[in-house]
């Protein structure tokens, strides 16, 4: 089996199971015949940017990211969006990271406001007083989120 076909059954896989973690991954491809390592369903997973969110019972489980926005805490998009227009300044790229500017001390506020609004393809956050770094997974997710932001700014 190749690559491709590999990560179509991968994406089959978490949108009909409930998979936590690589180890859960790769028996489950083990269990249709196909015995890939570890390392190798941890660079599918990052190909195919999948995310792990919570299920209803609090354990995390992987999803497509096309699925992502779907677990967002309820209103977290118009919250996200209220930050932006109330604290932003300004969004910029550098690297893999999209720094985000606030008005002083709003930093920590909006950082909750993206961690909370789940937007596909952000690994993390990190606020200080005035600036949010917002680390993403890959060159086409820094390019996907920084639109995304952008887009929220007023004026």
């Amino acid at each position: 089996m190749n690559r491709r076909e590999r990560e179509r059954l991968i994406r089959e896989i978490v949108a009909d199971s409930p998979i936590g973690t690589q180890e859960e991954l790769v028996r489950a491809l083990a269990a249709r015949g196909i015995e890939v390592t570890q390392a190798t369903v941890s660079r599918d997973i990052h190909r195919l940017g999948l995310v792990k969110v919570p299920d209803a019972g609090g354990r995390y489980r992987y999803t497509l990211p096309e699925t992502f926005e779907e677990h967002a805490a309820p209103d977290a998009s118009e919250a996200l969006r209220r930050a932006f227009e109330e604290f932003v300044l300004d969004v910029d790229p550098v690297r893999d990271i999209v720094v985000v500017n606030t008005e002083m001390g709003a930093a920590n506020a909006v950082a909750v406001a993206l961690d909370e609004a789940r937007i596909p393809g952000v690994a993390a956050t990190l606020a200080g007083d005035d600036t949010i770094f917002v680390l993403t997974r890959c060159e086409l997710d820094r390019r996907r989120v920084l639109v995304a932001l952008r887009d929220m700014l007023v004026g």
